[in-house]
Parts: C-alpha cells; sequence; structure tokens
C-alpha cells in the first residue's frame, strides 16, 4: 500500500463520508431502477457483482486467512444474512413502493438503532455528546428531505414499503454493532467472504422472484444501476465502513448516516439542475456540526 493509501486508511472520518457518499447514491439509483431490475435480482447482482470485483485482489489473503475462516464461519454468515442479504434485499423491495424521500428520512433513524444494538450487545452507552450531535444533525436532515418546511413530512404517505424499509434498517443497526466483534481476518478477506455468503444467501429468494417471471430490462438504465451498485455502494462503501468502525466504533460512526441526504440534495444540486436554496445550507451546517459534536469525546 502506497503511503498516500496507508494514510487514508487510519482517517475514519474520511472514510465514513465517502460511506454516505456511497450509500445516498445507492438510494437514490435503488429508486431508479424500480421497473428495470426486480429487487431481488438487483441485491443478487450486486453482491455477486461486488465478489467478482474484490475476489482477484483478495485470493492471496484468502489463502493465508483459510484457517480463521472456516474457524469463523457462524459469524461470518450471521454477518452475511445481516449485512448483506437480509438489509439490501428489503431496502430494494421497500424502495418498489415508496420515494426516495422516505427512504432518506428513515435512514437518518440508522445512528439510534446502531446505539440500540451496541448497547445490548455490548452495554455501550451513548455519552452526552453523542446524543446532542445525533439529535442536531438529525433536525439537519428534517431541513434537507422536507424541503425547509418540517410540516409538510405530515403529509407523507405511510405504507408496506416504509414498514419494510424500517425492518431493514433494524438490520442494518444490528450488523453495524456486531462489526465489533468482526473476525481477526484481512480486510480483503472479510469483504471477498461475507460478499459471497451474501450472495450464496440470496440466491433461494432470486430464484423464487426468477420463477414468478420477474426479469431484468436489457437497458443501459438497468446495467447502469446494477454495475453502480455493486462497485461503489458495495465494494468501496462497505470497505470504507468497515474500516471506520474498527477505528472509531459503532456509536461515533452511526451520525455519518445523516451525510446521505446531504450528498443526495448536492448531487439534485448539480446533476438535476435543483436550485439551492437557505435549507440546503443550514441543513448542512447543522449535520456537520453534529458529526463533530457527536466525536468530542473521542477528542478529550
Amino acid at each position: 500500500m502506497s503511503a498516500l493509501g496507508r494514510w487514508i486508511y487510519g482517517q475514519p472520518y474520511l472514510l465514513l463520508t465517502v460511506t454516505a457518499m456511497m450509500w445516498g447514491g445507492n438510494i437514490v439509483v435503488g429508486r431508479f431502477a424500480v421497473g428495470k431490475v426486480p429487487p431481488v435480482a438487483l441485491a443478487e447482482y450486486r453482491w455477486t457483482g461486488a465478489f467478482l470485483i474484490v475476489l482477484p485482489f483478495a485470493l492471496q489473503a484468502i489463502r493465508r486467512d483459510w484457517g480463521r475462516i472456516v474457524r469463523h464461519l457462524p459469524i461470518l454468515v450471521v454477518l452475511a444474512l445481516s449485512g448483506i442479504t437480509f438489509y439490501n434485499a428489503l431496502i430494494y423491495y421497500g424502495l418498489e413502493s415508496t420515494e426516495a424521500i422516505n427512504g432518506a428520512l428513515l435512514q437518518s433513524v440508522q445512528p439510534i438503532m446502531i446505539a440500540l444494538f451496541a448497547l445490548l450487545l455490548y452495554g455501550d452507552r451513548l455519552n452526552r455528546f453523542q446524543i446532542a450531535g445525533i439529535a442536531v444533525s438529525f433536525v439537519g436532515v428534517v431541513l434537507i428531505v422536507s424541503a425547509g418546511n418540517p410540516v409538510t413530512l405530515l403529509e407523507l404517505e405511510i405504507n408496506h414499503g416504509d414498514a419494510i424499509i424500517v425492518g431493514a434498517i433494524v438490520i442494518y443497526g444490528f450488523y453495524s454493532a456486531l462489526l465489533k466483534s468482526r473476525p481477526p481476518l484481512h480486510p480483503m478477506t472479510f469483504l471477498a467472504v461475507v460478499f459471497f455468503l451474501g450472495a450464496l444467501l440470496l440466491t433461494p429468494a432470486f430464484l423464487v422472484e426468477y420463477a414468478s417471471g420477474a426479469r431484468m430490462e436489457n437497458t443501459a438504465g438497468a446495467w447502469f444501476s446494477v454495475v453502480y451498485v455493486a462497485l461503489f455502494p458495495s465494494l468501496v462503501a462497505n470497505f470504507c465502513f468497515n474500516r471506520g468502525v474498527e477505528l472509531v466504533g459503532p456509536n461515533r460512526a452511526g451520525p455519518f448516516f445523516h451525510l446521505v441526504p446531504v450528498f443526495g440534495s448536492l448531487a439534485a444540486i448539480v446533476f438535476l439542475g435543483e436550485e439551492p436554496a437557505w435549507y440546503h445550507g443550514v441543513g448542512w451546517a447543522l449535520i456537520a456540526s453534529g458529526i463533530v459534536v457527536s466525536q468530542r469525546m473521542r477528542a478529550r
């Protein structure tokens, strides 16, 4: 690894920010893929593609870690099942019957879910700075998602897709906290094994969906969706997120989920021509401030 790569590998806040950027795109692309790629198929192609991309870079490390993989297979299966199989299939299925705005707002609850499971699994408690930081950044999320008028959120239609996304968020909270018990494997080994197991465990649901007649369109939009989710929200984001949690722990990593709507709104301004407004700036500032506050105890 180059000197720059080693430096980046030791910067948790940079890694977690990149993670949020990739996952912000995942919500938008997941909604874009509705009608083009069936939800379980999108998750299956995503993780199979990510596994095939990472495998050549991980082969040597896998050979060295093989004994550890076998010894720690049960927890690796649990991590793959929660963080890959269930979470992604549910997110894409939920996005078929709700709006991206609902998905972004619901995902802002993720830091609370992570904190809950960190408490249940390890007895880790949020300190006052983390609680204050999550609250401040959540206000920023609400401002951005509601376009500066939180009252409009009361008019959002709640449907079964939202309930499915909530279920996915609960499962990913468990996965994020459980990363604290991640086996001592090389990072590339861990990615390859979890991607492979996640895709393998998705296969029965994929076959059922395929047998029902659901098919991916052979269009540029469908292929773009598959390539994007396999490369960026999967390979890049998971590498960065896993390392970020390793460096600062799940509770301090959680507030970075609030950056997801920040990057979503920036993408809308840059690529979709949306006009920047006061609530963008205020929301971004609140989210950034909340994240800084939530890391306060680490600085002390």
